[in-house]
């Protein structure tokens, strides 16, 4: 039986292990501060579910493993500084940026990216947080270790945000799901909708895009490329090298998920296209108690990580696809007094994207 390690015992690495059942794989999710010898890593395949990890007796160890997959990948995409700088490196289209090292130089960023601008830590930032939207006179909204360790983006008047998931073999071949449209709220996704078809247009800048990035990485696996739509054309906005949140409608509305794709190409398996042949919609369970009222519902299935319930945590998420767009948006009316007020907007936008 093949083994995998996954670095993480999040929901990622719980999502990695059940595609793996099916397929005879055994896939363990460890946490980060599990003992070495109570992990076995010697005859697995290592991964990991996150980007950044601090250094225990476990990551120490496996610095050094041989079949640690992108192990030399996943600094360079961890730090916003060198994420852009590879993005700069291939030509590829990102809002302008710089390095934010002291306060001095906000008159010439204000300047030269005008305002407002949106301030991101180089690492460790995510779901809204670590991030600020500043003008002049704001900038002391910005803690004091911030300098040094941000990086300063034009803000971006963009008509829609889309995500690509894609996943590259160790020969090179790269494979893509269709482009999914997201929307966020207070910088976390709350909903994702994807098609069999995407625009043509987009879909190929977009695969073009993230096949550079992967090919010049020697990466092996599943890779998320987030983009802002603008009138001329996309500018990526993050890499995630791994399984990503806005590509979880695939479980259920691919042949082969994003998770199996990910076992697949670390494994070195077959890697086939994704085949998909119906809309799908994501909705995200965020700060939600779980309710099995949601079942009632033919379309809806229910993807629940046994976390406990805070607010702002993803603790698990809706997945509903059908070739019969009226029947999905019925689906979603339905489904909304089901679910918290919050949710209005989330649902009235997927609403509005099958509609386009």
């Amino acid at each position: 039986m093949m083994q995998v390690c996954v670095l993480g015992n999040g929901q990622l690495g719980r999502m990695l292990r059940q595609a793996g059942e099916p397929l005879g794989i055994a896939v363990y999710p460890v946490g980060l501060d599990a003992q070495p010898q109570d992990v076995p890593f010697q005859q697995s395949v290592i991964t990991a579910e996150i980007e950044r990890w601090p250094e225990t007796a476990l990551t120490r160890e496996l610095a050094g493993h041989c079949a640690f997959v992108n192990r030399d990948v996943f600094p360079i995409i961890a730090d916003r500084l060198t994420q852009k700088q590879l993005f700069d490196t291939l030509g590829l289209a990102t809002a302008p940026w710089q390095l934010l090292e002291t306060p001095q130089q906000w008159p010439e960023i204000f300047s030269r990216l005008g305002e407002p601008v949106i301030v991101k830590r180089r690492t460790g930032g995510y779901d809204g947080r670590g991030q600020w939207r500043l003008r002049p006179t704001e900038e002391a909204q910005l803690p004091d270790n911030g300098y040094g360790e941000s990086i300063v983006e034009q803000c971006i008047n963009f008509s829609g945000e889309v995500s690509l998931i894609g996943a590259r073999g160790y020969d090179g071949r790269c494979v893509f799901y269709p482009l999914t449209h997201n929307l966020h709220q207070d910088g976390i996704l709350r909903a994702s909708v994807a098609f069999p078809q995407a625009d043509v247009g987009l879909q190929h800048q977009a695969e073009a895009m993230l096949s550079a990035i992967m090919q010049a990485l020697n990466y092996t696996g599943v890779m998320a490329m987030e983009c802002f739509v603008t009138p001329g054309g996309l500018l990526i906005n993050e890499l995630a090298p791994r399984v990503h949140n806005s590509g979880h409608w695939t479980q259920n509305g691919a042949s082969v998920s994003q998770f199996e794709m990910h076992l697949r190409a670390i494994l070195n398996l077959p890697l086939p296209g994704p085949v998909v042949n119906s809309p799908s919609i994501m909705v995200n369970l965020i700060g939600t108690e779980l309710s099995y009222d949601w079942l009632r519902l033919p379309l809806v299935r229910l993807h629940w990580y046994d976390k406990a319930v805070r607010p702002g945590r993803k603790v698990g998420h809706l997945n509903i696809n059908d070739s019969d767009t009226d029947r999905l948006s019925a689906t979603l009316e339905t489904l909304a007094p089901l679910l918290t007020p919050d949710y209005v907007n989330g649902i009235a936008w997927a609403q509005m994207r099958l509609g386009a």
